[in-house]
């Protein structure tokens, strides 16, 4: 099946093989995630699922109700659309819960999320720039240096890597081995790191 999980990063830790060797591994609480609407070729152009995630009764109007109530699962408030072949969406139904088990240890899987916002950053720590000397007489130690030209062309080329605000950009990070499985504690061991910052929401889903 190629249909995707919403999850919630819950922190990293590690686990040893049967070598004894260390495994660094990121949980991820995986689902349980509910099909709230089906997308098929015919209708919409293409064949997808939207998937929902954490359940909310607060301030619901009344046209996202309505949205939620086909699958009749509650109404949630995290939703994502994974694409699936026409044969998946055959087997899919509205209402159906995704748990982690809908991979497998050894499996491959790509995890998109939300790097870590650092708010505006100068140039050293947004791009790793050497800055000046940190002696007493020095009056440059951490500022960006010259950005324009003299007379021509009088301006700052677009692109040019000045401060500015850092990190809060969606990042996919692919390959990651799913390690361990817990399916009762809804809980996804992948090895590695992931983006985001502990309890950031992440979309888990097969790798290609």
């Amino acid at each position: 099946m190629s249909a995707g999980l919403i999850g919630k990063k819950v922190g990293m830790t590690q686990i040893f093989n049967e070598d004894g060797v260390s495994i660094p591994v990121t949980v991820i609480e995986a689902g349980p995630c509910f099909i709230i609407q089906k997308k098929s070729t015919e209708k919409d152009g293409y064949c997808a699922v939207q998937v929902g995630f954490e359940q909310k009764s607060k301030n619901v109007r009344k046209p996202e109700a309505g949205h939620f109530k086909s699958a009749g699962k509650g109404i949630f408030r995290r939703l994502k659309e994974f694409r699936v072949n026409e044969k998946d969406l055959q087997g899919l139904n509205l209402g159906d819960e995704l748990k982690a088990d809908l991979f497998k240890v050894g499996e491959k899987v790509k995890v998109t999320g939300f790097t870590k916002g650092r708010g505006f950053t100068g140039v050293v720590k947004r791009w790793n720039f050497s800055g000046g000397s940190d002696a007493h007489g020095s009056k440059f130690h951490r500022k960006g240096g010259a950005v324009g030209q003299n007379v021509h062309p009088g301006k700052i080329w677009k692109g040019k890597r000045m401060a500015g605000r850092l990190g809060n950009e969606q990042v996919t990070i692919k390959n990651l081995e799913v390690v361990k499985i817990y399916p009762e504690k809804n809980l996804l061991l992948l090895k590695g790191a992931i983006p985001g910052a502990t309890g950031g929401v992440v979309y888990i889903k097969k790798s290609k």
